[in-house]
């Protein structure tokens, strides 16, 4: 009978491992150090994959036993025989730095030798704005408001999902988005037109907010330790989600029954289908919309400076691909195919 694994799934560790690994298991404690530094539930899960992956490629032995070869070989296969991208093989890479720095408190060497996967430069695909605005007329209740704010705020996917009712500042028309990239908040644009169908929103999650109360739940996930500060803040109003999902789920961290946010995939979904139904021949997503709200305020004047903090970058350089998509030939440069031809005049006698 095989031996109790230390990292849940995987059943056939031999007990000389499995020891090492001692109570708790591994990937919970991978999971615990990930939580206690506030990374997101979709960064933890990515990391404890891609160590679960590790040991596997290695035959189930314990990183206790392994090292900056190991890590090596692996990232190497990823690049030669998988075919990852660039973006990938990073985040594999940053996996397995955590599990060695911040779980195990190794110190590794210089890790050299990697085959690394070189990402080609790639301009983002943008719609134009008649492209953009026809894709959101094939879009229909809160699809279209949440695709409306990806475009006329330049939200992320995410970002939109995520949004609170607080965080929606009427007076001011601004959006306040929270624990964004990189955990910073920034100031988001909030379009006028938005604003009625917005206020119309809120009072939709603000009665299946009372209906819930109604039925003794009303909770909602909150950041970091604001519940054991703020007990009562998880059933307050401003606390809701401003897109709230369709029914409670189960929190997959604490166990509660909470209503979470809308789900990415049903967004995702209805973006393509409006796409296709828009007839339009470019590899869209909803990130898209994000492009192109930013690439629609360089071409209407706007400073870049203003675009990053707009876009919330940290580097201005990641603002700068969008101006080489206004690097187009047809702005001011004629193409000489296009010039009429020079009808020269014969020579004099």
């Amino acid at each position: 009978m095989p031996s109790r694994n230390y990292f849940g799934t995987i059943a056939g560790v031999t007990p000389s491992t499995a020891s090492v690994a001692s109570s708790p298991k591994l990937l919970d404690r991978v999971r615990w150090h990930l939580r206690v530094k506030h990374y997101s539930i979709r960064t933890e899960q990515a990391y404890v994959d891609w160590i679960r992956r590790f040991i596997l490629f290695h035959g189930k032995r314990h990183p206790h036993e392994m090292g900056e070869k190991e890590i090596t070989e692996f990232l190497t296969h990823l690049a030669v025989e998988k075919s990852i991208a660039a973006s990938t093989q990073n985040q594999a890479f940053s996996a397995l730095l955590f599990l060695y720095q911040q779980v195990l408190e190794r110190k590794l060497d210089f890790i050299d030798n990697v085959q690394r996967v070189t990402k080609p430069a790639k301009l983002p695909v943008v719609f134009t704005p008649a492209e953009a605005h026809s894709v959101l007329a094939h879009l229909k209740g809160d699809y279209r408001l949440m695709a409306e704010l990806l475009y006329g705020s330049g939200l992320r996917l995410m970002e939109c999902l995520r949004l609170r009712i607080k965080d929606i500042d009427f007076g001011y028309n601004r959006i306040t988005v929270r624990d964004a990239k990189g955990l910073r908040d920034r100031v988001a644009l909030l379009p006028q037109r938005l604003q009625h169908p917005l206020r119309g929103q809120i009072a939709r999650a603000k009665e299946l907010h009372r209906q819930d109360l109604a039925r003794g739940g009303g909770k909602v996930y909150l950041p970091f330790a604001l519940e054991r500060k703020y007990p009562n803040a998880a059933r307050d109003l401003m606390w809701q989600y401003l897109f709230p999902a369709a029914k409670p789920s189960l929190d997959p961290r604490s166990g509660d029954l909470r209503r979470h946010h809308g789900s990415e995939k049903n967004l995702q979904n209805a973006v393509k289908l409006a796409i296709r139904a828009a007839g339009i021949r470019k590899p869209a997503s909803c990130h898209t919309f994000r492009h192109s709200f930013a690439t629609h305020l360089l071409e209407n004047g706007y400073d870049i400076r203003t675009v990053q903090e707009l876009l919330g970058h940290k580097n201005v350089a990641t603002t700068m691909i969008y101006t080489h998509v206004l690097n187009r030939p047809g702005v001011h440069i004629h193409s000489p195919l296009d010039q009429p031809p020079v009808v020269e005049s014969p020579p004099p006698d």
